[in-house]
């Protein structure tokens, strides 16, 4: 045999008389991707549905016995005739799309959702048996499958397996298929009827009249109001040609468009579909139709990953109201492979196409959290204001600074779960006092960050009551102290000497929020062992040096890198030496469980740096290519910033009695 005849044979497989070694498929297939691959009742229900859709069926029912004994589902489609039934629905791995006499369209037009041939496996995960009939060409037949059955099939290595024929006065229909599950395992048939309607309907986008497809179970109708989703929105954001409808717009509070797909998506790879954010956390937490704290994506109709937010790992607050559906048809596509697995639960998330898509997805989800904030805030507020007129007068009387921060704290004290507006008046009178503290102590941001529920709230307010006034007299007397001694160090000179002197004892200097965080000396004492912290400088650099600090604050860790204040780094020093400094923090952080640290690097230097004047848009690039939110700061700069947030100490007493004016009329 030459090589190319090897090659030949190696590609397109001998016959049994020319090789010694034969290929089988083992009945077991049937037992690991059918009666132990689902145990979603829903996702059961989908591939029957989806069937039924590429049957040309245009009516689907499904009934539940009202003890979960049996289930069935019926449909109007072409229904199957016996070599139908052997040729298609029997062999397992039945690839519709790439045979020549069905193809991947329908005869009606449709585009066929199944693929695999392996959908129909799943009716064993939920029955123990399985009867199917099926109308075709004057042609009414049927036959019963059994889980016992396949496995004493497996048992006598058989083969194959010989469901029974259903005896004629056993088959009933006349048009279609029918499908009946009985001896139903009840724990995967916990949820009731309404719930499998509620979950139905976010799993198709082409149920209804528009489609000429209608999907009952009980006799009533799936609906586009039983995914329950868009009627919870407040804020919406539509994504390429998508249009939501009329009767679901009337209680939208804000409406953006966003594009098709992100800037580095190939341009024939579009998504359509909306994401939207409800107004408190607790309305998407729907008992018939499950959490609804997710993004469902869906390709030919049909779902085709469960929640993709869960894969964006963006941890940020708005994500908890986000809800929202995105089709994306270029998953999908016939003459490109297959990245679903086989129970369609989950993605190949290597392939190109799904890179793309959470591509578009992080693009478009970077505008809803910007959006949402600024909505969120004027909303809230703006109700706020209406209920307790009052609170516009406090607000006004703010700098513009910090009423963005007293304005995101109503927001947030608005949107917690509370019925009683009496409790709802006091939350914002204990709101106000404790930011008029917050503010004097330059921590009126974390505070606000830090709302996240009542109950947390207002053990907040009431264990610091007590401690407060005992210390509060201690806490300003201290700090101004610090402050007029900065007042006498501007002199670039001197800088470095009052850094050294107060760094670590007194971060708050360089910005008012900094406080030493509990625990983060252990962190220190590991990046010295990694060699973030080093001392690679001369003996006379070493007297003025004054190492990277590192703290946490608000779930967030940040680096700050000292350079001598005569010292002009390149940009792109910066750049590795703050990637460098990141890499061996997330290794660490990982290594203690932490999967998603979210850390920023702050430089502070003496001199503005050339590349910021001659290309700021590049600079900015490069220093969020560090990581997040990192940037560069100047000594100058902070002093100034701390004699500005500690000069309202001299002020405080004036405001007490005008703050308790206010707190009393709300």
């Amino acid at each position: 045999m030459t090589s190319t005849s090897r090659a030949q044979s190696a590609d397109s497989g001998t016959s049994a008389t020319q090789s010694p070694y034969e290929m089988t498929v083992d009945l077991n297939i049937i037992h690991h991707l059918g009666i132990n691959l689902y145990s979603n009742m829903a996702a059961v229900l989908t591939e029957a549905v989806a069937n039924a859709w590429d049957a040309d069926a245009g009516r689907v029912d499904i009934k539940v016995d009202p003890d979960k004994k049996w289930i069935s589902i019926e449909d109007d489609g072409v229904g199957m005739s016996v070599h139908d039934i052997n040729e298609k629905y029997l062999r397992v791995g039945y690839r519709r799309r790439q045979t020549p006499s069905n193809g991947a369209v329908t005869a009606s037009g449709r585009r066929v959702m199944g693929r695999k041939g392996l959908g129909k496996l799943s009716l064993f995960s939920i029955a123990d048996v399985i009867d199917i009939q099926s109308a075709k060409d004057g042609d009414c037949h049927g036959l019963r499958m059994t889980v016992r059955g396949i496995r004493e099939s497996l048992d006598g290595r058989d083969g194959a397996y010989h469901p029974r024929p259903l005896t004629p006065q056993d088959v009933t229909v006349s048009e279609g298929t029918r499908i009946l599950l009985k001896k139903i395992k009840r724990t995967r048939l916990q949820q009731g009827v309404k719930a499998l309607r509620r979950r139905l309907a976010r799993r198709f986008s082409i149920i209804g009249e528009a489609h000429g497809f209608q999907v009952t179970i009980d006799d009533e109708a799936i609906t586009l109001a039983d995914r329950e989703d868009l009627s919870l929105v407040q804020f919406l954001w539509t994504l390429g040609d998508y249009s939501a409808p009329p009767s679901a717009m009337a209680h939208i509070r804000e409406h953006e468009s966003l594009p098709a797909a992100a800037p580095d998506v190939c341009s024939d790879w579009k998504v359509r579909g909306w994401l939207g954010t409800a107004r408190k956390p607790k309305d998407l937490d729907s008992r018939e139709a499950g959490n609804l704290n997710g993004i469902v994506v869906l390709a030919r109709g049909r779902l085709f990953q469960e929640n993709i937010l869960d894969r964006v790992n963006d941890g940020r607050l708005y994500t908890k109201y986000l809800t929202g559906q995105i089709e994306a048809e270029f998953l999908d596509r016939d003459n490109e492979p297959d990245i679903a697995t086989s129970d369609r639960q989950r993605i190949q998330e290597d392939d190109p196409r799904y890179v793309a898509l959470l591509s578009c997805v992080r693009s478009s989800l970077s505008r809803v959290e910007s959006r949402w904030t600024e909505w969120r805030r004027k909303h809230a507020v703006k109700r706020a204001k209406t209920t307790h007129p009052v609170l516009e007068k406090w607000l006004d009387g703010l700098q513009q600074g910090h009423r963005r921060s007293a304005e995101r704290m109503i927001a947030k004290l608005g949107a917690l779960p509370m019925d009683d507006g009496d409790d709802r008046k006091l939350l914002y009178r204990h709101g106000i006092l404790a930011f008029e503290r917050m503010k004097l102590r330059g921590s009126a941001d974390e505070f606000v960050g830090n709302l996240e529920d009542t109950d947390g709230l207002l053990q907040l307010l009431a264990g610091r009551d007590a401690l407060e006034a005992a210390l509060y007299r201690d806490i300003v007397l201290s700090r101004l102290e610090a402050v007029r001694a900065f007042q006498g160090l501007v002199d670039k000179d001197v800088v470095e000497r009052v850094l050294q002197k107060y760094l670590f004892d007194h971060l708050w200097l360089l910005d008012a929020a900094w406080e030493r965080a509990t625990g983060s000396e252990l962190i220190e004492s590991r990046l010295r062992e990694h060699g973030v912290i080093v001392d690679d400088l001369t003996a006379k650099e070493k007297l003025s040096r004054v190492d990277i600090a590192y703290r946490t604050n608000a779930g967030k860790h940040i680096i700050v890198e000292l350079k001598r204040a005569q010292r002009l780094p390149k940009l792109l020093e910066l750049q590795k030496q703050g990637s460098g400094y990141v890499d061996k923090l997330k290794k660490i952080l990982r290594s203690q469980g932490e999967k998603a640290p979210n850390i920023e690097v702050v430089f502070v230097l003496g001199r503005a740096i050339p590349e910021l004047k001659e290309d700021p848009a590049r600079a900015k690039h490069q220093l969020e290519a560090i990581s997040p939110g990192s940037r560069i700061t100047y000594y100058d700069a902070l002093i100034k910033g701390a004699e500005m947030a500690y000069s309202e100490y001299l002020e405080a007493g004036k405001r007490v009695d005008q703050i308790q004016e206010i707190v009393d009329r709300i």
